[in-house]
Formats: C-alpha cells, structure tokens, sequence
C-alpha cells in the first residue's frame, strides 16, 4: 500500500508509482542497470538511509558506507556490452559473490542466521 500523498504526487509529476519505488529501490541497491548519470541521486539515498539510522545498531557509519561502495562495486563490473553469454557469467558470478558478501557482513557482528533466513 503506498501513501495517498505519494501516489497524488506521482499523478501531478506524470510518472508511475511503480517507477519512482523502482528506481528508489535500484539505485539504494546501486543495482548494474541504468547507471549513468545517477551517482548524484544515489549519494542523497545512500545518505537518507545512514541520516535514518537505519543499521546502526549493527554497523558504525564508516562500515555502512563501506558495504554501500562494496554493492556499488559489483554493480560496475556489469558488461553492458557483453553479450549474452558474458552477461549470464557474470550473473552466476554476482549471485555467489552476493552470499559470500552478505554473510561476511552478516556474520562481521556475530549475528546468527534462522533456518528460515539461509542465504
């Protein structure tokens, strides 16, 4: 369910609801795809979320940023000029990068996954 104020917000700029939480979600993730031109954008979320105070009572700041630049990382190595079977190497690469990554974080303050939660 989304904001009624959201959604009259969207309806007055003529964009999509679906788009503004998808770019909102891509670019926080610092997704590989459609990059150019949102360093900017990102920086203020990645910004928003450290000002929310959103994982701090598991990681200091500096370590946030840390796993922000890691995430973009990986999203830069995306061959966006690859073809298909250059992207699909990547892909199975990023996914088993991205379970060794987010245990290495994960387990950095000791914390111990559910049966329910494996990665």
């Amino acid at each position: 369910m989304l904001p009624y104020q959201f959604l009259l917000l969207c309806r007055l700029m003529d964009i999509p609801p679906k788009e503004v939480v998808i770019d909102f979600m891509d670019n926080l993730a610092c997704g590989s795809w459609n990059r150019e031109g949102r360093d900017t954008a990102k920086e203020h979320l990645i910004n928003y979320f450290i000002a929310l105070g959103y994982g701090q009572e598991h990681y200091m700041e500096a370590e946030i940023r840390q796993i922000f630049k890691e995430m973009d990382a990986v999203g830069m190595l995306f061959p966006g000029e690859g073809n298909e079977k250059l992207v699909d190497r990547y892909a199975k690469w990023r996914d088993k990068h991205q379970t060794w990554w987010f245990k290495k974080w994960f387990r950095k303050t000791r914390r111990q996954l559910s049966k329910k939660e494996v990665v």
